[in-house]
């Protein structure tokens, strides 16, 4: 039996209901099947290379024997089908919609955990950003394997139920309270930034490798500087999406802003010299400004 475009979206938001209950709930959730495993593949040939010349991380939070590799959309054409998951976003802007405007790239990453590499220590993302928690999200990550994902060779450890106000407010967490869930690659495993995580020791004789696409609220200074890392006559070849995730957008109150207009105007030749800046103000701040203006009228 053919299934209609309605049942079709039905169950389409059905699944994201339950993965935005499960990550309000515990913090976490894996989409299975988010993406075909041989798109995965192809980006884990493209990055191959650049796993190859990178040298190892020093400091052992990255990990003496880890390799990082930034900038995934000039390395593999095929980081955009990550970074641009339809069904993801919506998620990401479930949780982080309501405190900005427009989400953002905060890093794209890949990472390959070398095989004798120790357990990474328990840390929350959120804490890159000095403001008050508890309240909101700052961020959500997403970590795409690039090898499968098991306990013995590094699988990223969670805490449920550490996020939120529990990482304000709850008691010491133990390493025996954590998972290390098996994931496939096509799998995504979507965390929010107050959940308590850390990669896992490598006892396997092969490095395990991942992705990891984060998003932040627009306003944040990100973790990956988005215009070094894509300067104009690079992101002009961006997707829309792409370019905006990037941090060619504006954000209110004038955010963001290049010459008092939105940055966006430098994918298509920059603005005109001398143009006038625009405002780009959040409806009670234009509210005010307007009351003021309306007083200012009023006979004394």
């Amino acid at each position: 039996m053919f299934q209609t475009q309605a049942s079709i979206a039905n169950m389409r938001d059905r699944a994201l209901a339950s993965y935005v209950d499960q990550l309000a709930r515990d913090g976490w959730c894996i989409m299975p099947d988010a993406l075909p495993a041989e798109r995965i593949t192809r980006l884990d040939d493209d990055l191959a290379e650049g796993f190859g010349k990178v040298p190892y991380c020093h400091g052992p939070f990255y990990g003496e024997t880890t390799k990082r590799l930034g900038r995934l959309p000039l390395r593999s054409v095929h980081s955009e089908a990550l970074i641009c998951h339809e069904r993801i976003l919506e998620i990401v802007h479930q949780f982080l919609g309501p405190w900005c405007d427009h989400v953002q790239l905060n890093t794209t990453q890949a990472i390959a955990i070398d095989p004798g590499a120790p357990a990474q220590a328990p840390h929350r993302d959120q804490d890159m950003f000095h403001g008050p928690k508890g309240e909101m999200e700052y961020l959500l990550n997403v970590i795409w394997p690039l090898t499968p994902f098991h306990p013995d060779n590094g699988a990223t450890r969670l805490w449920p139920g550490s996020h939120g106000r529990a990482a304000i407010e709850g008691g010491a967490l133990h390493e025996e309270q954590a998972v290390a869930p098996r994931l496939a690659p096509g799998s995504a495993l979507l965390f929010l930034g107050s959940t308590l995580h850390g990669a896992g020791a490598n006892r396997s004789g092969a490095v395990r490798r991942a992705a990891v696409i984060g998003y932040s609220l627009g306003w944040l200074k990100p973790y990956e500087n988005p215009w070094l890392a894509y300067p104009p006559l690079v992101a002009r070849h961006f997707s829309p999406e792409l370019a905006k995730l990037a941090g060619y957008i504006q954000h209110r109150p004038n955010l963001g802003n290049f010459e008092g207009q939105c940055p966006s105007k430098l994918l298509t030749g920059g603005p005109e010299l001398m143009t006038s800046p625009r405002d780009a103000l959040l409806p009670e701040q234009a509210e005010m400004v307007e009351a003021y203006f309306r007083a200012q009228r009023v006979p004394g």
